[in-house]
């Protein structure tokens, strides 16, 4: 997938792959999601359960985290699927909130199974966020 000349629909296809490896024998609610770097580069991750619920990780983080794990943080777009096929899947909120670190600007595609989508970004998933410029602004003095 060349920098500049990606189809979105190469980037959903590359989730609904991803899905495929899903370990979900909990809530049998496979997930997958495709990532592109603003380099080009396709990270792709699925969901992980885990007995002890809280310790599963989302398709969405997994992919995330390839990617920084191996030096990215400008992210073009990232692409989510499911196996729900009356309404797109969606991020839950800890994954917008993981994304929204990355920047506000970016694009997340909700799919169906059958490659059809709904383009938004992640402002537009996480409106009036909390980010790292929050880190920076000025704070009150605590009063002792």
């Amino acid at each position: 997938m060349a920098e500049d000349n990606w189809n979105p629909q190469d980037l959903i296809t590359k989730s609904h792959e991803a899905k495929e490896c899903s370990y979900s024998p909990y809530s049998k609610f496979r997930v997958g999601a495709a990532l592109l770097t603003a380099d080009g580069s396709v990270f792709t991750g699925c969901n992980v359960e885990n007995a002890c619920t809280a310790l599963g990780i989302c398709a969405e983080k997994t992919a995330i985290s390839k990617a920084v794990s191996e030096g990215h943080r400008d992210f073009k777009a990232i692409a989510v699927a499911s196996d729900m096929v009356e309404s797109y899947i969606s991020p839950c909120g800890g994954c917008r909130q993981f994304m929204r670190e990355f920047g506000l600007e970016w694009d997340v595609y909700l799919s169906k199974p059958d490659g059809t989508f709904m383009k938004m970004t992640v402002e537009e998933l996480l409106p009036e966020s909390f980010g790292p410029n929050n880190m920076e602004r000025k704070k009150a003095v605590p009063l002792h």
